[in-house]
């Protein structure tokens, strides 16, 4: 769940959409792996999300102020079932034999979700359609799923090697992160926390924070409406658990 960006020269307002396109893609994660294992019972596992940006620098000399950087690494740290819950937890938890089954099909649907998150934003961003018709699991790559995909396909080793049966499971997958992606609920929890963050660009965003924000039980209160000149120069928004 790691998306690095080398750019040169990219402008302010270019550097800005693709900080949003990251962050929905940080926060499709986030939000799929509380959301979606609550709705399936499943045990609560904690993450947070980690935001890194190089140190930037104004090219003065260039006519469109052009912004010159390294670059800009976002990671959501945590968060995967298979990784960090006992198995007898998780099978006590469903009553089911194949605990493993659950607590792979659960990340992985938390991996496709995070490209689809930002898929969707740059779909409505740039006031396009969005639907299954048009995205499918390769067009994944194009939206910083890669690594999302690599590991997906390396965790369907577990429900067999025959390729078909692979293809079959993640089609069914892929159909659940894409219904989670359209829930009215789901995506304003993805907005609220993408807004959140992006917002504040804290580095790093912990666990009972996030869950707060997608949650709707907290109140994010801007500080620079009642502050003068100066303060608002330098103030931050706030986060009042409700």
């Amino acid at each position: 769940m790691k998306r690095d960006y080398p750019v040169n020269a990219m402008t302010p307002t270019v550097y800005k959409d693709l900080i949003r396109q990251v962050v929905y893609h940080k926060v499709g994660h986030a939000a799929a792996i509380h959301l979606y294992n609550r709705k399936k019972r499943l045990p609560v596992v904690s993450f947070q999300i980690v935001i890194k940006q190089a140190d930037c620098s104004l090219n003065q000399s260039s006519g469109n102020h052009a912004v010159t950087r390294d670059h800009f690494t976002a990671i959501v740290e945590g968060g995967s079932l298979i990784n960090t819950q006992p198995m007898t937890l998780i099978g006590s938890l469903l009553h089911e034999k194949d605990p493993f089954r659950a607590a792979y099909e659960a990340d992985m649907i938390n991996l496709l979700v995070g490209p689809l998150a930002e898929a969707k934003h740059i779909a409505l961003r740039d006031d396009e359609c969005f639907n299954k018709n048009l995205i499918t699991v390769n067009v994944l790559n194009n939206y910083g799923g890669s690594s999302d995909l690599e590991k997906v396909y390396e965790y369907l080793e577990y429900f067999g090697k025959d390729v078909n049966q692979q293809e079959e499971k993640l089609a069914e997958l892929f159909n659940q992160a894409f219904q989670f992606v359209e829930s009215r609920g789901h995506w304003q929890a993805i907005e609220r926390l993408a807004a959140y963050i992006f917002n504040n660009m804290k580095n790093i965003i912990h666990f009972e924070e996030a869950i707060a924000v997608l949650d709707g039980n907290a109140i994010i209160v801007d500080h620079q409406k009642h502050a003068g000149p100066e303060k608002k120069k330098h103030s931050v928004q706030n986060l009042i658990l409700k």
